[in-house]
């Protein structure tokens, strides 16, 4: 354990991350300070009167005398007040950082453009089924700082490029770059690269390396040494493999599961499995407990879940997938033996990419999508160039408007029986599709916007 007795603290931002940051220090004797740039950000009505604040502007003053700041992910470190502490000698790290110098547990890093989440929950799962005390947070779930104190036999942590930038005293167990795709290339102005350096850290110290040999930019910089295990579609320790119309998980040669067994579907949602099976292999976990939670783990909210099935079209939110990888992968994952539409949204602050002009490798049917805001919600404009037919409709509501990327996979239905008011060409119209998704969510909730993200 690191002793703070002494330390100037200066914690920047609040929420649930911010404020476990703040028991953290007070639990040690140590009263920080606290600067949100929001002038009433989350959590500040539970913050102790005794806890010296300022909102609405970082307080250069207080950064500059701190001997540590504890930053928010969302916090660049390039932004002039932060880049003029670090030149000072003021040392910045962050809420993953200081659990790391705590624990003596061990921890299981993962880490990626895409995927995270679904992995990290599954490994999770995993040391449950084999009856295991498994913490899971990081990115997701709880704050790391919130898990200290409980009785632990295993911590699974998802890990932000944001996040790592800020961690130095991280040994994991088994850690994984499950893919890199271009993305938060306002943070990153180098590029690439410099998003993948930030990724890279996960590797340093870690005892076990789990690869996608699929991607090479997953590789730790020098290569793939001696601590890698890698998976893959075909090839790999771990891939896929596919017999008779059912594609098998095969580890070193030894078929161990029928993905027909999994709820989850879509060929990355196999190499997910792939990754976590690695990292439950490599911290011990027992096989028969990670090959039972496959049959149980349904995957997580807005992550390629059937929202909606009518008159045998089946809409898919994929809302989280907030990068252009994310959507590929996605797309590439599918089996559709009809049409393909695609429906994409984005707000006026982050415009879509003019990589977005996707093509399925399944279906060979291309899209180019745009998109862009009138009034609060987005208005999208899509062209299949299978059968070069528009459409173009502002979507009115909040049951319809797509804060993400949500897409839509669509078999052609059977005819309509002779007692239906709508014939099969009209339910092949999209306009018909947005209004029975309409329809069917106005007496129920409205469309969930996801929760936003500190970072990939």
């Amino acid at each position: 354990m690191t002793d703070y007795q002494g330390k100037k603290v200066v914690i920047i931002g609040l929420g649930l991350t911010g404020l476990s940051c703040v028991d953290f220090f007070v639990s040690r004797g140590v009263t920080p300070r606290v600067i949100d740039t929001r002038v009433s950000p989350p959590g500040l009505d539970k913050l102790s009167d005794a806890i010296e604040r300022h909102l609405g502007s970082l307080n250069e003053e207080w950064l500059l005398d701190a001997d540590l700041i504890v930053a928010s992910p969302g916090m660049a470190l390039a932004t002039p007040a932060l880049s003029a502490a670090a030149d000072a000698g003021v040392e910045i790290v962050g809420d993953i950082e200081l659990f790391c110098r705590e624990v003596n547990v061990p921890i299981v890093a993962i880490t990626g453009s895409n995927g995270k989440s679904t992995v990290t929950s599954l490994v999770g799962e995993m040391g449950r089924a084999a009856g295991w005390q498994v913490g899971v947070g990081g990115n997701i779930g709880l704050p790391v700082l919130s898990m200290l104190g409980h009785d632990y036999q295993l911590f699974v942590l998802e890990l932000s490029s944001f996040q790592l930038e800020t961690t130095h005293s991280l040994h994991a167990a088994a850690a994984t770059i499950l893919n890199v795709t271009e993305d938060h290339m306002d943070r990153y102005p180098f590029g690439l690269q410099q998003y993948r350096a930030a990724k890279l850290k996960v590797y340093e110290n870690a005892k076990l390396c789990v690869v996608n040999a699929d991607d090479a930019l997953s590789m730790p910089i020098r290569g793939a040494d001696a601590r890698c295990v890698s998976f893959g579609v075909d090839v790999g320790d771990y891939h896929l493999n596919q017999q008779q119309g059912d594609i098998w998980l095969r580890v070193r040669g030894e078929k161990i599961f029928n993905t027909r067994e999994m709820p989850l579907t879509g060929r990355h949602n196999y190499t997910n499995a792939l990754a976590a099976l690695a990292l439950a292999d490599a911290v011990g976990i027992p096989r028969a407990s990670s090959l039972k939670a496959l049959t149980t783990f349904t995957g997580l909210a807005h992550r390629f879940q059937i929202a909606f099935v009518h008159n045998g079209v089946r809409w898919i939110n994929d809302s989280k997938a907030t990068n252009v990888g994310s959507t590929e992968a996605a797309l590439n994952g599918l089996k559709v033996d009809g049409t393909l539409h695609l429906l994409l949204g984005e707000t006026a602050s982050r415009p879509i990419s003019p990589r977005c002009c996707l093509t399925c490798r399944v279906t060979r049917c291309a899209f180019t999508a745009l998109a862009a805001t009138v009034a609060s919600w987005p208005s999208c404009a899509l062209r299949c160039l299978r059968c070069l037919t528009p459409w173009s409709r502002r979507c009115a509501t909040s049951q319809v408007a797509c804060s993400r990327a949500i897409w839509c996979c669509c078999h052609r239905p059977a005819p309509a029986s002779t007692n239906s008011r709508i014939s099969s060409n009209a339910a092949m119209s999209l306009p018909h599709w947005l209004r029975s998704l309409a329809d069917a969510y106005s007496s129920t909730t409205a469309w969930p916007r996801p929760a936003e993200r500190h970072g990939q």
